[in-house]
Order: C-alpha cells, then sequence, then structure tokens
C-alpha cells in the first residue's frame, strides 16, 4: 500500500465560504435591503452581520469563527513622516 506523497495530492484550496438558500418573504427582504443600503452593505452582509450579532449575544459564536471579509478598497494610510 503506498501513502500518495505531498506532491501527488492535490492541494488543498483556501476554504470557500458557505453558499446557501435563504427564502424570505419579499416584503422581509425589501426591508432588509433597505437596511443594508443604510449601513453601505449587500444583503448578503447585512444577513451575515445579523445572525453573527445574534449568536455573539446568545454566546453560540464560535470561537474559530474568522470575520467578516472587508471588501472595496484598503484604507489609505497616511504617508510616514521622515
Amino acid at each position: 500500500m503506498t501513502v500518495p506523497s505531498e506532491e501527488s495530492s492535490p492541494r488543498r484550496r483556501p476554504q470557500q465560504r458557505k453558499q446557501v438558500l435563504l427564502r424570505l418573504d419579499p416584503a422581509v427582504y425589501e426591508a432588509l435591503a433597505r437596511w443594508a443600503g443604510d449601513e453601505l452593505r449587500s444583503a448578503n452582509a447585512q444577513i451575515e452581520f445579523l445572525l453573527r450579532r445574534a449568536l455573539a449575544e446568545a454566546g453560540r459564536l464560535p470561537g474559530e469563527a474568522k470575520p467578516i471579509p472587508r471588501r472595496g478598497r484598503p484604507p489609505v494610510k497616511p504617508p510616514e513622516s521622515q
């Protein structure tokens, strides 16, 4: 019996974000989308933000949960003084 070497085994991809299908009442979605727009988030990001907040408040947010990835341009760094 041979054990595959690291060179012959497929490379692991970085863990991808989980995709789920979510069915919402249209009025609930519209309210969520407006709220998300007010906070400059997508509806998807707003759902994740709210779920994480609810999990944290309930003491159920897993410690290994990574922070929400930041989107858009990186912040501008001030010039270094000499």
